[in-house]
């Protein structure tokens, strides 16, 4: 028997991420396909998103049968949200193949690193080759961490220049942004309207590094979509660890399902969309596995990992 579940935006819902658990109230969220990923709305755009999707890079280096296949799992799990860039390497050529059967049911993201409106638009029209695909749902500016990147980004002859002829054009649906930096990341959002952000909200970050919650606070009251990344982030890697396990990794990841589902939660429990996980096949099948246990924190549980997120090193702290 399916059953539905919605939690609906009202217009006098504001978020109050100074309390916790964090006020959901103010996106929709449909668990009505039992055995599936939840999916909740993407800010104002209308979308509906699962709240775990696919980072393009976990099929960097893959076999064309490898990328298929973990595309297909994901899919069967509720996946409808996948997202890549052209700095991922080879991803973009094996994801395309991959989603092309999916491509109408699917939401793809897509980012670029360049800062200049030609640069931009020519990385943007090689990205829709490689996916084999005539538009992206979503175009970001990739990892804004600077304000001097942000004055390029902006001014005349800057990459949004060339995200808004692409979305007049059809070929881009929603313009946002990823960034490592509350500097950054607080500019752009008081520059444009942007649609989304890509931000890392993360149980240490958020409490030892008090790094997050200027972001989604602004972002929730722009009705902005808030995609998360770094949910399953344990901190910076240790001197002389071996990163043969997790090669594609340049920070620790949490571990095991019980680490991995309190990082999840976590971060679900604030007014999040959907969270990338880090990228290797492995720690995202398990994420997938754990979809059925991502509700949101309650009181006693969050002490617990404040608690162990006040001793631990974060990947980021603000200020920097």
């Amino acid at each position: 028997m399916k059953r539905r579940e919605f939690i609906r935006t009202t217009s006098l819902a504001a978020p109050a991420l100074s309390l916790f658990p964090a006020n959901l109230s103010a996106i929709v969220r449909d668990l009505s396909v039992v055995g599936k990923l939840e999916k909740r709305s993407l800010g104002s755009t209308g979308e509906m998103l699962s709240v775990i999707g696919f980072g393009g890079i976990i099929v960097k280096d893959a076999t064309v049968d490898d990328a298929s296949s973990i595309v297909k799992f994901a899919i069967d799990a509720g996946v409808n949200y996948f997202d890549v860039a052209p700095s991922y390497g080879d991803a973009e050529i094996k994801l395309g193949p991959a989603l092309e059967p999916y491509r109408k049911n699917i939401f793809v993201s897509c980012k670029t690193t360049n800062r200049t409106k030609e640069d931009a638009h020519t990385e943007l029209t090689q990205s829709l080759l490689n996916l084999k695909t005539d538009y992206f749902d979503l175009y970001q500016l990739h990892a804004v961490t600077s304000l001097d990147e942000v004055k390029t980004i902006l001014a005349p002859g800057g990459a949004l220049e060339a995200f808004k002829e692409a979305k007049q054009e059809g070929k881009i649906r929603f313009i946002g942004f990823s960034a490592h930096s509350v500097e950054a990341a607080l500019a752009l959002m008081n520059s444009f309207d942007f649609d989304t952000v890509m931000f890392p909200v993360n149980f240490a970050t958020w409490y030892a590094g008090n790094f997050g919650p200027q972001v989604l606070e602004l972002a929730a009251k722009k009705k902005m979509g808030i995609i998360s990344i770094k949910a399953m982030a344990k901190g910076p890697l240790p001197e002389n660890s071996d990163r043969t396990k997790y090669p594609k990794l340049w920070y620790e990841a949490l571990t095991g399902e019980d680490e991995i589902k309190m990082g999840l939660r976590f971060t679900l429990s604030h007014p999040v969309t959907t969270v990338l996980t880090p990228g290797d096949v492995n720690l995202f099948r398990t994420a997938l596995k754990l979809r059925e246990e991502l509700k949101p924190l309650n009181t006693e549980e969050l002490d617990i990992i404040k608690t162990k997120a006040l001793k631990q090193n974060p990947l980021f702290r603000y200020p920097a």
